[in-house]
């Protein structure tokens, strides 16, 4: 089991916390490059993120929003994680859970009495990791889109 020191992100993070996004959302490496500038440029607007370092170098991250609704949930806003992430080298070793407990304890100190996320259908092994730490399956989902843009 790795420990991880789990801590709030500085402006001193961002190419890590740039790179381990890039890794959880493939892509769009741009609009994570601007996220994360205004992030230290203009606040939070109450994301939290927070990073868990090992052996001094970012091997995770846990960004922890509120939403007004989250299925399932009673409360509202309810505490929810937009994003997490470890490391491949470093997952199933309690790095993820010990960035969860930090998210968890936050919202709690916020006043929330729930905390929520959620994981793309054919990640098993986000899935996994959540029911590992006790959340509870609501609901599956598809999402549907349609272009109004017209031809020509």
């Amino acid at each position: 089991m790795a420990s991880a020191l789990v801590r709030a992100i500085t402006a001193q993070d961002r190419e890590e916390w740039l790179r381990m996004r890039d890794a959880l959302w493939p892509g769009s490496v741009q609009s994570h490059a601007a996220e994360t500038a205004r992030y230290f440029e203009q606040g939070g607007d109450g994301l939290v993120v927070l990073v868990a370092e090992v052996e001094g170098r970012l091997v995770g991250f846990l960004e922890l929003d509120q939403r007004k609704y989250a299925p399932g949930c009673e409360s509202s806003p309810v505490a929810f994680i937009e994003g997490w992430y470890v490391d491949q080298a470093l997952r199933g070793q309690g790095v993820g859970r010990e960035l969860v407990e930090a998210a968890e304890n936050t919202a709690r100190a916020a006043g929330h009495v729930e905390i929520a996320s959620d994981s793309e259908l054919g990640n098993n092994d986000g899935i996994a990791a959540h029911r590992a730490l006790g959340f509870e399956e609501i609901e599956r989902v598809v999402c549907f889109r349609k272009s109004l843009r017209t031809a020509g």
